[in-house]
């Protein structure tokens, strides 16, 4: 180690030792630039927008429970459909997954913290005036956005001074991300401790690793899309404004750009959570490792070439429209190899079923159910049919809520007792995973027949024939919300307050030694503030600290 100044101006090699503890009061949390610290921040900041988001979603699903208008008027209506889709997704799933990778990256490869903990601290507190700005748009003369959270054109170019604000909040959220993925890939490629190779790394680090280089590629086609979206607005171009020669369709094809390989950072992440998982309660090491990591790149280089498949019924012509269509078709390939591969680890292993394993099997089965419905979209006549009706809303709902969603709570019941250093009550945890998994397909499977039947998504109203799908899938979106409200206060809130039995270093292996593995259970429960800030020896596996 090099030398370096003490605080008395002291040459010494141990300057740091009195930063060892934790900072203490609001300061901690403020100026935060540990990386736990600020995984944990981000982690509530998500929760707390999943549940504002879930707040439009009720009222959404209110207004739906029958025929007729009820509660709100059909504009804000979808202002609220709009500010649902844009909170979810940007202000909770994707702010979610950083906060996993912020709390497990440096603790699975042996590093000491990330590579720029101030722009840690930075990333992280950018989201929260854009987040401020996205809720108070509700506010704003005119309402929030009423465009879906796609911000099409040409209605952009009609909204009020909130599509402003939302346009300057996603960039902020934008540039959030993008410094959140640099970091990660520097502190993956840079920081992993001596003998960790690439095809050593836990799952979670490869899928975190992939998804950093797809956000670092398509948020600046975001950026570009919604600043032309804003010079059409106030600057005099025409982009997007068929009045001044624009083309709305353009919009779409840039939008699209970034929408679909956005698709995949919302569940690559979830796909390395589950990797994690599912050889821990299967006593195995994973089927397949290295098809693993060459099926989620062959993923992320596919999500590139297919975004027009959500465009069909634009006009464009058949030739695009059939090669959209084999490339969509082309990119289950790698996303069966992995389902295949978690059904070998699973296949004679030594099973047990904690709460982890249910939410990673119940992943499993409904997000193949949402990979299903998408290869049925694929095919382009199929979708001209289904485009814009209630089974895409139940499609991607099926991915996003059962697959993203899914993984996070495995991964929170999974990883929680390293973070908090108690064990959650399983009791609990079976109850959130089974009060979730029926009232969610409560909720979205009659979807698929809503619009099968062709009840058109985004309406505030609909005729009789749909009444009674819609009241059941009303039903089955407040019990939903409601064990959301029920994991946070049953499960999360007493294990934040040390309330529960201590756990051990590694509380997933079995008597013969058999389980979880990597370093994270290498270090006590809790983890202590600082960990491993000498790189550790690693045996020949790279899951364990020698000596």
């Amino acid at each position: 180690m090099s030398a370096v100044l003490d605080p008395h101006g002291h040459i010494g090699d141990n300057a740091h030792d009195d930063h060892h503890g934790a900072p203490v009061g609001w300061r901690r949390w403020v100026f935060a630039t540990n990386h736990k610290d600020i995984g944990t921040l981000y982690l509530l900041f998500a929760f707390f927008n999943l549940m504002f988001g879930g707040v439009l979603a009720l009222v959404i699903r209110a207004e739906l429970f029958q025929p007729g208008l009820q509660l709100v008027n059909p504009e804000l209506f979808n202002q609220l459909t709009t500010m649902h889709g844009l909170i979810m997704v940007f202000g909770a799933i994707m702010p979610a997954f950083v906060g996993f990778a912020n709390w497990m990256i440096p603790l699975q490869i042996g590093a000491a913290d990330m590579a720029f903990a101030r722009l840690n601290n930075f990333s992280f507190w950018l989201m929260i005036p854009a987040a401020v700005m996205l809720a108070a748009s509700f506010f704003m003369p005119g309402g929030a956005p009423a465009t879906g959270w796609t911000l099409y054109a040409p209605l952009t170019l009609q909204m009020g001074p909130s599509m402003d604000t939302s346009i300057f909040a996603l960039h902020l959220l934008g540039a959030s991300s993008i410094m959140g993925s640099i970091n990660i890939i520097v502190t993956i490629l840079n920081m992993r401790a001596p003998g960790m190779t690439l095809m050593k790394m836990p799952m979670f680090c490869w899928t975190w690793l992939i998804t950093a280089y797809l956000l670092i590629a398509v948020m600046p086609v975001l950026a570009g899309a919604i600043t032309m979206t804003l010079t059409d607005r106030h600057f005099g171009t025409s982009f997007f404004n068929p009045a001044g020669g624009g083309d709305p369709v353009m919009y779409q094809h840039i939008f699209w750009f970034f929408g679909h390989p956005e698709v995949y950072i919302m569940i690559l992440p979830a796909f390395g959570i589950i990797s994690q998982i599912i050889p821990a309660f299967s006593r195995k090491r994973l089927f397949g490792y290295a098809s693993m990591v060459y099926a989620t790149g062959s993923i992320a280089i596919l999500s590139f070439v297919v975004w027009a498949h959500h465009m069909f019924t634009s006009g464009m012509p058949v030739t695009g429209q059939l090669f959209f269509m084999y490339s969509t078709m082309l990119i289950a390939v790698p996303t069966g190899v992995k389902i295949f591969n978690w059904i070998a680890t699973m296949w004679k292993g030594s099973m047990t079923f904690e709460t982890p394993m249910l939410f990673a099997v119940g992943f499993i089965f409904v997000f193949t159910m949402g990979g299903l419905t998408g290869m049925i979209l694929s095919v382009a006549p199929i979708d001209i049919q289904l485009h814009d009706t209630y089974y895409v809303v139940a499609h991607f709902h099926y991915v996003l809520v059962a697959g993203s969603l899914y993984a996070m709570f495995a991964g929170y019941y999974y990883w929680s007792p390293k973070w908090t250093g108690v064990m959650y009550s399983e009791t609990r945890g079976k109850i959130h995973f089974w009060w979730s998994l029926i009232s969610f397909n409560v909720t979205f499977f009659p979807m698929h027949f809503l619009g099968l039947a062709g009840m058109p998504r985004r309406y505030a109203d609909y005729p009789m024939q749909f009444a009674d799908f819609n009241a059941i899938a009303s039903v089955g979106a407040f019990f939903f919300g409601f064990a959301q409200l029920y994991f946070f206060l049953f499960v999360v809130l007493p294990a934040m307050q040390g309330k529960g039995e201590p756990a051990k270093a590694n509380p997933w292996v079995d008597e013969g030694g058999k389980g979880a593995e990597g370093l994270e259970w290498e270090v006590p429960s809790p983890a202590p503030f600082h960990t491993f800030e000498t790189p550790p020896k690693l045996d020949a596996t790279a899951t364990r600290v020698i000596g």
